[in-house]
């Protein structure tokens, strides 16, 4: 429609029109806008707004262009998946609220291919999987919930989000479609190529469905960084600590010497952080005291802290000290790769 007969229209009914929040009236007058934002390439001396090109709002069109590609040469029968992570680029967002809404950001999509008839068994077995999978991160089950879909896309059959309890509220972290055959069907038809797939046992042959999930890194890493952010009163004293899942936390093993002006300790904690850095992620720290450098790692959301003292020359023993409770444990060095590998269950 012509902006100058929508602005006509919309003047018809300004004061009509608020914020359905606020009860504003301070509409601007009706724009065109364009969601994709756009770029050139090529020469710059040219004008080069008449063939412009566009940052890719998603990542899975890449997906539906290499489908029959992926289908032929790796001879892989329905139902089947192909996942992609990558930058997506959204002119129409405004950014806020940290790195929850951000015009440039990491998405990853996965574009499942079904047959007609189970589509829908297919859609809820991921949506399980999908709400499982936050879970296994150690995101806390009361802080999820799923949002139907009110307003489907002419094509889809069910859509849901699967959402996180941010500090500003319930927002999406998820989303979950039945997409049918429109994609694929599009795709065919525009480019002329036949998508459709034929069945090696009943010979059947149709044009497969699609159910999607495609998930914002970026909001994924927020939700994780929200709920194990933990703050404890230890007496007179706050404790801040990341309380990871032991499988992701950045830092699994962090070795000290106790006291870090004594040669002797500091010499038989790098020997202890040498035999254990090929095998886990690990830091060594001999600043400021002991108390301090726990409360470096807890920050950092480490699972285990190795202390070297003086009982250590003597008995080959250090002490384990847990992060979340905080207990402390006498562990021979030649038992201690075992030891960590069993508690952080890898």
């Amino acid at each position: 429609m012509d902006e100058v007969l929508i602005n006509q229209i919309f003047m018809e009914h300004k004061e009509k029109i608020c914020c359905p929040s606020c009860g504003e009236k301070n509409f601007t007058d009706v724009k065109r806008f364009n969601l994709l934002v756009k770029a050139n390439l090529g020469n710059f001396t040219e004008d080069w707004t008449k063939e412009p090109v566009y940052l890719r709002g998603e990542t899975c069109q890449g997906i539906y262009i290499n489908y029959k590609n992926v289908m032929n040469s790796s001879r892989v029968k329905i139902p089947f998946g192909i996942a992609q992570i990558g930058k997506a680029f959204r002119n129409e967002i405004t950014p806020r609220q940290f790195i929850f809404r951000t015009r440039e950001f990491e998405q990853m999509e996965m574009q499942y291919f079904v047959s007609p008839e189970k589509e829908m068994e297919e859609y809820e077995k991921l949506r399980k999987d999908r709400w499982q999978y936050y879970l296994s991160l150690g995101i806390k089950e009361k802080n999820l919930q799923w949002r139907k879909h009110d307003n489907l896309a002419f094509y889809a059959k069910e859509a849901y989000d699967i959402e996180y309890n941010y500090p500003f509220g319930f927002k999406e972290l998820e989303g979950i479609h039945a997409r049918g055959d429109y994609d694929l069907t599009q795709h065919s038809k525009f480019s002329g190529k036949d998508l459709s797939y034929i069945d090696p046992t009943t010979k059947e042959k149709y044009t497969p469905h699609v159910i999607e999930s495609s998930v914002g890194v970026g909001r994924t890493i927020l939700a994780v960084l929200c709920d194990v952010f933990t703050e404890e009163n230890l007496g007179n004293e706050k404790r801040i600590v990341m309380k990871f899942p032991k499988k992701i936390s950045p830092v699994k093993v962090a070795v000290f010497p106790l006291l870090g002006n004594k040669p002797l300790l500091m010499e038989k904690a790098r020997e202890v952080y040498k035999m254990l850095k090929s095998d886990f992620i690990c830091e060594y720290d001999d600043h400021s005291n002991i108390g301090k450098r726990y409360r470096r790692q807890d920050e950092i959301g480490t699972p285990y802290c190795i202390t070297v003292d003086f009982d250590t020359i003597e008995d080959n023993s250090v002490t384990v000290r847990d992060r979340d409770t905080m207990k402390q444990e006498r562990i021979k060095i030649e038992e201690l790769k075992g030891y960590l590998i069993k508690m952080l269950e890898l």
